[in-house]
C-alpha cells in the first residue's frame, strides 16, 4: 500500500496579528499607487482574490484540508490571509520580474515586516483567543508538483530552441524569485512561532518550511513570467499604453537588458 508524506501547514497568531497586518497592507499599497507602480497595484489585488477562491473555494470546499479553531470564521480569516499574502507575494514578484530599481527597499520592507510583526505582537498580545489555522497537503502536493514540472520544462523546452542568448528565459532568476520569495515568507513565519505552531519536533517544521518554499510559489513563476511578458509588452507599469506595442519576444529580450543596478541604484548604493 502506497503511504503519502503529509505535510501540515499550521499557524497560529493572535487577532493583534492581523490588524497590525491590514494596517502594513494599507502602508505598502499606499507606498505602490505613490510610486506610480499601478500595474503591480492592480496585480497584487487580484492575486488576493486568486488565493482567496484557491484556498477557500479548492482547499477547503472542494478538498476539506482547511481547518480552524473553534470560535473563529474561516471565510473571514482566510479573506485577510489571502489578501495578505496574495498581495504582498505577488506584488513583490512582479517587481522583482520587471527589477524595480527600488527592489531593495521593496525586499527590505516586507522581509522586515514579516520578521518583526510576530514578534510585536508577542510581546502586546493577551494570549487568549488564539486563532490556529491549518491545512492539510499531501493529497494535492502532486497536483502541484505536475504544475511546476509543465511551466519549467516548457521555459527549458524554449530555451533549448533558441541560439540567440538574448532571447533566452532566465531561468535561474525566475527560480530565485519564487524559492526566495515563499522561503522569506516561511522564514518569518517560522521565527515568530506562527508557522508550524504546536509541532515540538524541529525536522517537521523545516519540512514543511522546505517543501512549500520550493513547491508553493515556485510553481507559478512560469506562467506568472509570461502574464508579464504579455501586459508588460502593451502597457507601461502606469498602465499607459506603450507608443508601440512589443512582441513577447521583443519584450523578453527587453527584459533582458534591464538591469535593478540601473544609473540610479548605482550611484546611490555603488559610489
Amino acid at each position: 500500500m502506497n503511504s503519502v508524506i503529509e505535510i501540515i501547514a499550521r499557524r497560529q497568531f493572535d487577532p493583534l496579528f492581523i490588524w497590525l497586518d491590514i494596517a502594513f497592507l494599507v502602508f505598502f499599497a499606499g507606498l505602490l499607487l505613490y510610486r506610480k507602480k499601478y500595474m503591480t497595484f492592480v496585480i497584487g489585488f487580484l492575486a488576493g482574490i486568486l488565493y482567496m477562491i484557491v484556498d477557500f473555494g479548492i482547499f477547503h470546499l472542494a478538498t476539506r484540508s482547511r481547518s480552524i479553531s473553534d470560535g473563529h470564521s474561516l471565510f473571514w480569516i482566510l479573506l485577510w490571509m489571502s489578501m495578505s499574502y496574495g498581495f504582498t507575494n505577488f506584488s513583490w514578484i512582479w517587481l522583482w520580474i520587471s527589477k524595480d530599481k527600488r527592489l531593495f527597499e521593496w525586499t527590505l520592507l516586507i522581509l522586515s515586516w514579516w520578521f518583526v510583526n510576530p514578534l510585536i505582537v508577542r510581546t502586546f498580545s493577551s494570549g487568549e483567543n488564539m486563532i490556529t489555522i491549518q491545512r492539510t497537503t499531501g493529497s494535492y502536493h502532486g497536483y502541484m508538483a505536475l504544475i511546476l514540472m509543465v511551466g519549467y520544462f516548457a521555459l527549458i523546452a524554449y530555451n533549448v530552441g533558441q541560439s540567440d542568448k538574448k532571447y533566452r528565459v532566465n531561468i535561474p532568476w525566475l527560480l530565485a524569485i519564487g524559492i526566495l520569495v515563499q522561503f522569506g515568507w516561511e522564514v518569518g513565519l517560522l521565527l515568530g512561532g506562527i508557522r508550524s505552531a504546536g509541532f515540538e519536533v524541529m525536522s517537521d517544521k523545516l519540512m514543511t518550511t522546505v517543501i512549500n518554499s520550493l513547491l508553493e510559489t515556485n510553481l507559478g513563476l512560469p506562467y506568472i513570467y509570461l502574464i508579464f511578458l504579455a501586459f508588460s509588452a502593451k502597457f507601461r507599469e502606469t498602465l499607459v499604453r506603450r507608443d508601440k506595442p512589443l512582441g513577447l519576444r521583443e519584450r523578453l529580450a527587453e527584459n533582458n537588458g534591464e538591469s535593478v543596478k540601473g544609473d540610479e541604484f548605482a550611484s546611490e548604493y555603488l559610489t
